[in-house]
């Protein structure tokens, strides 16, 4: 069976970060890995607290992992801090994992960062280089260019400013013409990624993408159609979302 690997932060709800990544590896008949970024106390309203885990831990996870099983697909997630960055970047050069994703989460779907300062800069600088997808939002890539993202050519210019820091693929997520939802992925190439514009507020859609995306790279998948596999697996998801709490949906993964 194959494998693919979760860095990222702990969600109570299991409706996001390594649980959500677990639950999409699942589906895809992947076996899913996780390291622990952070610890969170989230419901579906809102992330009410962050708490990194610390150096030795974050570092003695992925170590003893990488020692035993090289995953076929990994994903970084929610990674609060420089080092955190570092400490992933140094261990991807030293074992060279295949098929690196890279979510450059900034903020959760409520509006709470995510991230602490510079952190978005060094994942910029030391993990873009080493990854074969990456995955911002509109937001997440205006962030991390400076150029403000308005249309498809704001996409455009964006994706091809990322694709310089190093990825083989850059998918922007999160566009809409009219009823349809666009993301845009460029490998040198522009190419629409469709779907069909859902109403409604849920939770995890991102990390649920990059998950699809980390899982179908795992199964031998080409970053394109991994690319337009996630998208479709999102949308089924999400039209299938329940409510167990009192916000957001959860994803049916």
């Amino acid at each position: 069976m194959k494998t693919a690997l979760t860095i990222a932060g702990s969600d109570p709800t299991g409706g996001a970060g390594l649980q959500a990544d677990l639950k999409v590896f699942r589906s895809l008949g992947v076996h899913g890995l996780s390291v622990v970024s952070a610890v969170t106390a989230q419901n579906t309203e809102g992330v009410d607290f962050i708490s990194p885990v610390d150096r030795e831990s974050l570092e003695k996870q992925l170590r003893v992992l990488l020692s035993d099983i090289r995953p076929d697909a990994s994903k970084a997630g929610m990674l609060y801090s420089v080092w955190a960055v570092e400490i992933i970047a140094r261990m991807f050069m030293e074992s060279s994992p295949a098929n690196l994703v890279v979510d450059p989460v900034t903020v959760s779907s409520a509006g709470t960062s995510l991230v602490g300062e510079g952190t978005l800069d060094a994942i910029r600088e030391k993990l873009f280089p080493l990854s074969r997808v990456i995955t911002p939002n509109i937001y997440e890539a205006s962030v991390l260019t400076g150029i403000m993202i308005e249309n498809r050519d704001g996409m455009e210019e964006a994706a091809k400013a990322l694709k310089d820091t190093g990825p083989e693929g850059v998918v922007i997520t999160g566009g809409h013409l009219d009823d349809i939802a666009l993301d845009l992925y460029y490998d040198g190439e522009f190419h629409a990624v469709e779907g069909e514009k859902i109403k409604g507020e849920y939770h995890g859609t991102g990390c649920a993408f990059s998950a699809a995306i980390t899982g179908l790279l795992a199964l031998g998948h080409s970053p394109l159609e991994s690319v337009r596999q996630a998208k479709e697996f999102v949308n089924h998801a999400i039209k299938k979302a329940y409510h167990p709490g009192k916000g957001m949906g959860l994803l049916n993964l």
